[in-house]
């Protein structure tokens, strides 16, 4: 064995040399140093899941929810030729998912579908989905699991949604030669397989046949790792904000309490956003509110009434003194998409706290759309600003501000929805190019 320059020559006696790049070498020695550290990361994510579990729910949740998970997937999907797995992180991602899940069944209607959730987020939402004929947590990644899964499973097409990427189930899906797609994917420079210890996630990247990512940044970071199966198709939430708001249909307690007033609709508001917008609108009597909290629980809707006294409740909504309240909660979840219809303006929640929610679903509509600072990792809220359809607020002040001008000027409003929903107009369209390409390359009959 001997070193010369950046290469490691081997010889055998009386048989052969061959050469070994140390390039070459340093990639085996950090793929398997990561993998190392990836296998300790998952047994230590299910003991901090196991330990949460004592006092977290949703730690709880995500527990119970993969207790006996393959004895119950056997049970349940038996023995299918033709099945197509869908796998979502959580209920954002499910949104990006669907139309593509739902488009293709009208297409291939004699095809099963599964559906996967990692996070008890999106699962205990979307478990009676009857888009699908199954719903499942995916188990935990593992070299195990991941063989048995597919074994019950047996996909013939597998369809990962924005991202969740899971070492051993998309090499299993390699080694069985499935057809697996990412959809509404997004990459970012910060990311791990963009990074000189990024073996381990550049590997996961190969694994997938095609990358329909949403932007061109995402095309060109994948193409600096000679990743070049990518299309550049958008956003699949722009295609399922259309599908609701063309099959929107009329809320009848909602029109009422509405009446003829100006309506702010805030959703998936946090506490930090609730207490802005009260602050913003004590200024405006006459302004009616529709707060669609992001979280449902008692001790968070009996902390809005605290801050909205004489607010009612959408469960306790009686349909002839709806008009005597100016602030009106939501108590449920599944109808903000719709509400968004009636407002005058819009007020998107999470931007003073982890970071805002769908601001589409307000866009699609032709409404202004007002949220906090933290959106710059939102393409569609960037988009949005840098057309006049959106407005990033600092404070209860600034809120007050923007609502006065939109309330107060009609041209301003008109100005302002136009650029939203011309927005999300021409912003569609992914969905038609991930079928075009499943179709055209029969990955149906696979």
């Amino acid at each position: 064995m001997r070193r010369k320059n950046n290469e490691l020559k081997i010889v055998y006696p009386f048989a052969f040399t061959f050469v070994i790049p140390h390039q070459f070498l340093l990639g085996l020695v950090f793929f398997f140093m990561a993998t190392f550290f990836y296998n300790i990361f998952l047994v230590l994510y299910k003991a901090g899941i196991r330990i949460a579990s004592l006092w977290n729910n949703k730690a709880k949740l995500w527990l119970n929810g993969r207790k006996d998970i393959f004895y119950r997937l056997k049970f349940k999907l038996g023995s299918n030729s033709k099945l197509i797995w869908f796998h979502c992180s959580s209920l954002g991602e499910f949104e990006q998912g669907r139309p593509v899940i739902e488009n293709l069944r009208k297409r291939i209607p004699d095809s099963k579908f599964l559906l996967t959730f990692f996070s008890p987020s999106g699962y205990e939402i979307r478990k009676d989905y009857k888009g699908v004929d199954w719903v499942f947590y995916l188990p935990l990644d593992s070299k195990r699991n991941a063989k048995q899964f597919f074994e019950i499973v047996n996909p013939s097409l597998v369809i990962f949604v924005k991202y969740d990427y899971w070492y051993y189930y998309l090499t299993e899906c390699k080694k069985r030669n499935i057809p697996l797609l990412i959809v509404s994917g997004i990459f970012r420079k910060e990311q791990p397989f963009f990074k000189w210890y990024g073996n381990l996630h550049r590997r996961m990247l190969n694994r997938f046949i095609h990358f329909f990512v949403q932007d061109k940044e995402s095309l060109q970071l994948l193409q600096s790792i000679n990743i070049n199966n990518v299309t550049v198709a958008g956003d699949t939430r722009f295609d399922r904000v259309s599908e609701i708001a063309e099959s929107f249909k009329p809320l009848e307690e909602i029109e009422k309490f509405c009446g003829s007033s100006q309506i702010l609709v805030a959703g998936s508001t946090w506490p930090e956003d609730e207490k802005i917008i009260k602050d913003a609108t004590n200024n405006f009597p006459d302004l009616k509110i529709i707060i669609a909290p992001h979280e449902i629980h008692k001790e968070h809707i009996d902390q809005l009434r605290s801050i909205f006294p004489g607010a009612v409740l959408y469960s306790q909504l009686a349909v002839g003194s709806s008009q005597l309240a100016t602030c009106l909660i939501i108590d449920n979840i599944g109808m903000l998409s719709k509400l968004y219809h009636y407002a005058t303006v819009t007020y998107v929640g999470g931007g003073f706290n982890k970071g805002i929610h769908n601001t589409l679903e307000a866009a699609v509509y032709g409404k202004p759309v007002l949220f906090g600072p933290n959106y710059k990792k939102f393409k569609e809220a960037v988009g949005l600003i840098e057309t006049g359809g959106a407005i990033c607020i600092e404070s209860g002040n600034e809120l007050s501000t923007d609502l006065k001008k939109f309330l107060d000027h009609k041209t301003e409003l008109e100005l302002s929805s136009k650029n939203s929903f011309e927005f999300v107009k021409q912003s569609g369209g992914a969905t038609a190019k991930i079928l075009h390409y499943i179709e055209a390359n029969r990955l149906l009959t696979s």
